[in-house]
């Protein structure tokens, strides 16, 4: 009976570690979808990104604060004394008030500058968040081509192994010579290095993806997907439209309007400045002070000379615009380039898994004949492992094409302005 008991209790010991290591491989498994939402919470260059729109926003509301009422309050207490005279204590209390009547449109340009900047921000998120995205699918396929290339490389060995042993057998018969069985040997040798490389690999790939996923410690992770694009890439797009959209040349543009907007800020300086101002209060010789008093008028102020730093600032001003307009023309260009270029090696990369597949179909079937014909002694030793090394390099050659594939189609939806929240 206690034996009984004991079988029960380690069968229901397997049955628990066997769901709970499923539970732990569910959570550790993730798809292009769970790495998105993931970087998009976490990824330390979007947080900073975003925090940069606030700051711009947080600008925009000091500059609109100057243009609203300036109210202040002071309490005072002080003595005095004039000659031979007593010494004379005087208490007030007061509240003032600041109007900016004009300025020569200069906060009003400033806030114009601080809503481009808000704008520029903005884009400036989108443009983070389109190199994420480039990095992240560059991770992910990294991982997913380790974890297929671990299956390959063992494929490959156990074909290796199974091969040496034909020719140890055909070795100690006679029928081969020490070269081929020592070739065998190596080739095994090398299949089996290829298999911990590859190991070594997911290791490397799976710190990659954590890093792009905005994680602070590498995790265990496997991915989960297919080698096959998203889009449709049969018709050329217009690439002019795709680069006056992108979001680096609108941040860019947004840049420039604000570098005009900071130009009209500075010229403004040599306009006077108008104020509305008024004070109520109350004014004694003792604590609390009881005689009322009371002003109001117009404050009108403008600099003569400081020293001509308002002159340096405009021609400040003009070159940051003048630069700004440059970065625009030289972005767009930059742009248009960089469309061309992905475009053009999507292409390819696509037109290149199908030939590469070819290839493999080929490679397959020929190697099933040569081993037939190996065994019956119709073909060396020589013709047989250059078309088994062909088939080995063929499955590679495959596997490499489809993952350039997806990462030059990450490369083509970054150079358009993809982000990771149009996933």
């Amino acid at each position: 009976m206690m034996r009984y008991k004991y079988i029960y209790i380690v069968v229901v010991l397997l049955l628990f570690l066997s769901i709970a290591s499923k539970i732990v491989e569910a959570e550790n498994l993730f798809t292009w979808e769970d790495c998105v939402k993931e970087a998009i919470a976490n990824h330390p260059d979007l947080i900073s990104a975003a925090e940069k729109i606030k700051q711009a926003k947080s600008d925009k509301d000091i500059d609109v604060s100057s243009v609203l009422p300036q109210v202040t309050s002071e309490a005072t207490g002080k003595k005095s004394k004039t000659g031979g005279k007593k010494t004379k204590e005087t208490y007030s209390l007061s509240v003032t008030g600041k109007q900016l009547i004009f300025d020569g449109f200069k906060t009003t340009s400033e806030v114009s500058n601080s809503f481009k900047n808000i704008i520029a921000q903005k884009y400036n998120y989108a443009v983070v968040s389109s190199n994420i995205r480039l990095n992240l699918c560059s991770a992910f396929v990294g991982l997913l081509k380790a974890q297929e290339l671990i299956s390959l490389t063992k494929d490959i060995a156990k074909r290796r192994r199974q091969n040496l042993e034909l020719i140890k057998l055909r070795y100690e018969a006679g029928r081969e010579h020490k070269g081929s069985l020592l070739t065998a040997e190596a080739d095994l040798a090398r299949a089996e290095f290829e298999t911990g490389q590859a190991q070594r690999s997911v290791s490397l790939a799976q710190r990659e993806l954590s890093k792009e996923l905005g994680r602070s410690k590498k995790r265990l992770i496997k991915a989960k997907g297919e080698f096959s694009i998203s889009g449709n890439y049969d018709y050329k797009p217009d690439f002019e439209h795709l680069a006056d959209t992108a979001p680096f040349l609108r941040e860019l543009i947004a840049k420039k309007e604000a570098a005009r907007y900071n130009l009209q800020s500075e010229q403004a300086d040599f306009l006077p400045k108008v104020y509305l101002n008024a004070s109520i209060g109350e004014t004694d010789t003792e604590w609390v002070p009881r005689e009322d008093e009371w002003s109001a008028g117009v404050t009108v102020s403008l600099p003569w000379f400081e020293g001509g730093s308002r002159i340096a600032e405009i021609y400040k001003a003009k070159s940051q615009l003048n630069q700004a307009k440059a970065d625009e023309r030289s972005g767009r260009d930059y742009i248009l380039v960089t469309l061309e270029e992905t475009w053009k090696d999507l292409q390819d990369k696509i037109l290149n898994v199908s030939v590469e597949e070819k290839f493999l179909k080929a490679a397959e079937e020929r190697a099933k004949i040569a081993a037939v014909q190996y065994e019956k002694g119709l073909i060396s030793f020589n013709d047989w492992i250059i078309i088994e090394n062909n088939l080995v390099n063929a499955k590679k050659s495959y596997l490499n094409a489809q993952a350039e594939m997806l990462i030059a189609e990450a490369y083509w939806i970054q150079a358009k302005g993809g982000t990771l929240d149009e996933e």
